[in-house]
């Protein structure tokens, strides 16, 4: 028996809720989100994708030296395996360009 015998509402396919319309979810600011954990000669680095709309503050890139200017696509890198912990290592995180974060030289000689 069912509780009410009201008629339920048509399904709206999700645009509508009792606050308003639904907003469309923009998948790739969620995937950027999450920093993603690379290995190299110099240790474990955390890497988070800024995309272009999301970056709204000015960055001096430490590959180049050049700015990072508000609106240009770059990465957020921080150690995983720092020396001094966790909380350290995320205040010592950088913003670097793509391509410098790729090119980057390790410091060590073969």
């Amino acid at each position: 028996m069912p509780r009410s015998n009201r008629p339920r509402r048509a399904a709206d396919n999700g645009t509508r809720s009792k606050w308003g319309p639904v907003p469309e979810l923009d998948l790739e600011r969620a995937r950027a989100g999450f920093p993603r954990r690379e290995s190299a000669p110099d240790g474990e680095w955390s890497v988070r994708t800024i995309t272009a709309r999301n970056a709204a503050k000015e960055y001096r890139c430490p590959g180049c030296e050049q700015i990072i200017a508000p609106g240009t696509a770059h990465l957020v890198v921080w150690q995983e395996d720092s020396l001094f912990g966790s909380e350290t290592a995320l205040a010592d995180r950088r913003h670097w360009h793509e391509r410098c974060w790729r090119t980057r030289r390790f410091g060590y000689r073969r």
